[in-house]
């Protein structure tokens, strides 16, 4: 048997770290058995995917060089790789559940599923559906759906019993019957939920090793029951470790920097992210923490993973990404590195474009360009002094505006400008007031270039970072006034 793995991230926002340390492990194993890696994109929620989310996946694990041999972008015998170009199939799937019988429809309203969510709260009963639809004739259903009752179809679920999943790092685990829920497996728009999508594609396009967080596993019931439901085998399954913040919380970004474009734009190597990554919940036989993607293929055991929840720590990141300049570049690949991140022209022509009409001499650019080339700009609370906004309203400006561009998928001028404007609106100040602790927070001076024009080549992940290192700067806003402030979040025209 070839082993296949895959990674299969959805694009509804930034690349995250977690997509990119999961498809680490698929590919390690995958190399180490002589297989196939592939990518697939998992788009099945049209509301919030995105062209652009996608391309900045697909960038950022080739960044990273974490390469498949099919995907979208470079095809494959098991093609189409996006779900959204895969309905035929699914239905054709869903139709032989729906014959067979172990898919209902279920007509049930948002409201009523609501308020049995908060009966069986009250009652401190397990959350989920309680099978109202199940006992529907035919004909029942016919007649709602020819009266144009909105509809999903649900799968069977034994309500008694149990059953057994195999997990390649825990062994055997038992789970009651009666605590999973009875999944929604096409939804009412018509496209399939993540469930039914998952196990048709991993099924038809050959996989047969599937290493995701262990997030899933209280899915893995359901998986293996649609498995039977089929007739298949179920590929064998990993649930990996789940990355931490230093306070063993899950790894968010309100706490820590999730975005894989961020670190490249502040400078890591992609061999020390690899690197970092698989230390998360794996280990060396010798327990060196520096080693190459090679190395780690060569060393590989799935009984070195520890199921722990490992920490994801920035400053240790950033010493072994130092280990990485010291040992491994020499001064000509150091020099080479340095250019290809951001002494290139497609990153300096945007930068001269703004900055040219404001120098006389060309060691001028340097202190008005650097903050171009930092991180962390190292401000302090008096450098946000404003005449009309206090130090509590600038920082509630700038957490007001981060929420928006941190749902803001397309970076462009245009969209910021359209943030800055509802803001000001918002606050009852002219633009070019409220901007002023923005500038500050960006650049690191109450004015500089343009700052729409910055945050454009910034990025958004590195805007973002500095908006909420501004925001600490003045001393964070305590759970109680972001609960307050959410009240009022701007509304964008």
């Amino acid at each position: 048997m070839s082993v296949r793995t895959r990674i299969a991230p959805s694009p509804t926002g930034d690349p995250h770290l977690g997509t990119a340390y999961i498809a680490l492990f698929n590919k390690v194993f995958a190399m180490q058995h002589g297989g196939e890696f592939i990518l697939r994109i998992e788009d099945t929620d049209q509301v919030r995917s995105s062209q652009i989310s996608e391309q900045r996946i697909l960038d950022s694990l080739a960044w990273l060089g974490l390469n498949w041999s099919e995907g979208p972008d470079v095809g494959g015998q098991y093609g189409p790789y996006r779900q959204s170009e895969r309905s035929h199939i699914y239905k054709h799937h869903l139709n032989y559940l729906l014959e067979a019988g172990h898919v209902f429809y279920c007509f049930c309203t948002p409201n009523r599923l609501a308020e049995l969510r908060e009966t069986q709260k009250n009652n401190d009963e397990t959350t989920g559906y309680d099978g109202h639809c199940c006992k529907l004739t035919s004909a029942d259903c016919e007649q709602k759906i020819a009266d144009g009752i909105d509809y999903v179809v649900r799968m069977q679920v034994p309500r008694e019993g149990s059953c057994k999943v195999t997990d390649l790092f825990r062994g055997e685990i038992k789970f009651e019957w009666s605590q999973i829920d009875m999944q929604v497996l096409m939804k009412a728009d018509g496209l399939p939920t993540y469930h039914l999508a998952n196990v048709i594609d991993d099924h038809l396009m050959g996989i047969t090793h599937v290493f995701r967080g262990e997030e899933w596993l209280n899915s893995a019931p359901k998986h293996q029951l649609l498995y039977k439901y089929f007739g298949w085998n179920m590929p064998q399954l990993g649930h990996m470790p789940l990355m931490r913040n230093p306070d063993k919380s899950k790894l968010s970004k309100r706490k820590n920097p999730t975005c894989i474009s961020f670190y490249e734009r502040m400078g890591f190597l992609p061999e020390a992210m690899v690197n970092y990554l698989g230390r998360m919940g794996w280990s060396m036989p010798d327990e060196r923490e520096k080693f190459t993607l090679d190395e780690m293929v060569e060393n590989f055991t799935l009984q070195r993973i520890s199921l722990g929840g490992p920490v994801f720590d920035i400053e240790k990141l950033r010493w072994l990404n130092s280990m990485w300049i010291r040992e491994s570049l020499t001064l000509e690949s150091l020099a080479q590195r340095v250019q290809d991140w951001a002494l290139n022209a497609d990153y300096m022509l945007p930068l001269l474009e703004d900055s040219k009409q404001r120098i006389e001499v060309l060691s001028d650019l340097a202190p008005l360009l650097e903050f171009y080339f930092s991180g962390d700009l190292k401000l302090k609370a008096e450098d946000f002094a404003h005449k009309k906004l206090s130090p509590e309203q600038a920082k509630e400006a700038m957490q007001l505006a981060l929420w928006q561009f941190e749902a803001l998928q397309d970076w462009h001028k245009d969209n910021i400008f359209t943030i800055f404007k509802a803001l000001a609106e918002h606050v009852e100040l002219k633009l070019k007031e409220v901007m002023i602790p923005f500038f500050v927070a960006i650049t690191g001076h109450p004015s500089s270039v343009p700052v729409m024009d910055a945050m454009v080549q910034l990025g958004p992940d590195m805007s973002r970072f500095r908006l909420k290192q501004a925001i600490n700067c003045l001393g964070g806003i305590s759970k109680k006034s972001l609960k307050k402030l959410e009240k009022s979040q701007l509304q964008i025209n």
